[in-house]
């Protein structure tokens, strides 16, 4: 066999992505120094949450850890999806954050994947479960991913400290991705919105959904706000209430905002406690979230800015063809990306500033990932 050869990378920045690629490129790697200087060295826990994860999707990946959890390596195997997988994701994120890497690992594994998450569906850092359901799922069937075999079922809620939420999430195999011409914005033809309350009165739902339809309807009459009120085992273990809002352009683009407040006390740290005191009325989550997609409308681009990594990952990751793209300002999130794309695949991006509009024109070509384990029957 050989000896293996790994590719040496430093410190803890974009920990996901480097995993993602890593395992997509079949690319054995090694991280020094994660955290080292820190008060707490080494890996978090969600960060090890997620390599269990990456274990439970593959087979035969190597994870090795230092005893301080500043040095990992890490050698990709097949990823091979299959059915009724659970795993409990660490609370100190939302699903969000398992979910996206998720996402496309699933698309190339030799049986089509279906995984049951349980933790925190909801919180302020990351995609809420909504919003994937709603915005994140349409950007990949863009790029030929088949509609059906794509779902994401909010079985119940969870918001921090104590999460208790679950969803069941099931993602088809490719052979690949096909690649796209993404230029067209479009005009926003309707706006859809989804609250949650878990443990809390259903009246933050309405408070919510009141300010951000007083915004909305100024300027469009297709507005429509659902309300999700949880009771029970289906709303987790903590209180707490979020709100999602996509609006869907005439051109098939999805932009989407999300938050969720949390109304749990924590013990280790007085954070939360400092939260609790100066807790906005939920009115004001539903002004600025409403606030905030507009302003996502207004950069332009054919995706949100939370969603630019993931888009420059797929057209990475496309048949060795022209992907032409068009995003707003570009989010750091979507420059550290870019970098981590040409380290591990190769693949890098010309750009092109669009001064009318105030936009960036990506383009690339991909790197031609071809799902070389998939069951061809």
């Amino acid at each position: 066999m050989g000896k293996t050869t790994y590719k040496r990378l430093k410190g803890s920045q974009s920990f996901r992505q480097r995993l993602l690629l890593a395992t997509l490129s079949s690319t054995p790697i090694i991280i020094d120094e994660i955290r080292a200087d820190d008060m707490i060295p080494g890996l978090l826990r969600h960060e090890m949450s997620l390599l269990r994860l990456f274990e439970t999707v593959s087979d035969d990946c190597v994870v090795e850890v230092n005893e301080t959890g500043t040095r990992l390596k890490y050698k990709p195997g097949i990823i091979m999806g299959g059915k009724n997988l659970v795993h409990s994701c660490a609370l100190t994120r939302s699903m969000g954050y398992y979910l996206e890497p998720l996402l496309v690992l699933g698309l190339f594994g030799k049986k089509p994947l279906s995984i049951r998450l349980k933790g925190v569906t909801d919180d302020p850092k990351d995609l809420s479960v909504d919003t994937i359901r709603n915005a994140t799922l349409h950007i990949l069937k863009r790029f030929g991913v088949p509609s059906e075999g794509l779902d994401l079922k909010i079985e119940a809620r969870g918001v921090a400290p104590d999460g208790g939420g679950e969803v069941l999430l099931t993602v088809p195999n490719v052979q690949s991705l096909t690649a796209v011409q993404w230029v067209e914005e479009g005009m926003v033809k309707k706006i859809r919105g989804w609250t949650f309350s878990a443990r809390v009165s259903s009246d933050f739902e309405h408070s919510m959904r009141f300010a951000a339809r007083g915004i909305f309807n100024n300027l469009l009459p297709d507005v429509h706000i659902f309300n999700d009120h949880k009771s029970g085992p289906a709303a987790g273990k903590s209180p707490g209430y979020g709100i999602s809002l996509v609006a869907e352009t005439t051109a098939g683009c999805y932009i989407s905002a999300d938050t969720a407040v949390s109304c749990g006390r924590t013990e280790e740290t007085g954070e939360i406690d400092v939260e609790r005191r100066e807790r906005k009325p939920a009115e004001d989550t539903g002004v600025e979230i409403a606030s905030w997609l507009l302003q996502e409308i207004e950069k332009g681009g054919v995706v949100d800015s939370t969603h630019q990594g993931l888009l420059f990952i797929l057209c990475a990751l496309c048949q060795q063809d022209v992907s032409k793209v068009r995003v707003g300002t570009l989010s750091n999130h979507g420059v550290e990306t870019l970098r981590n794309l040409k380290e591990f695949l190769g693949v890098t991006f010309s750009f092109r500033p669009d001064p009318s509009t105030g936009t960036v024109i990506l383009t690339c070509v991909g790197s031609g990932l071809i799902n070389l384990s998939r069951k061809l029957s």
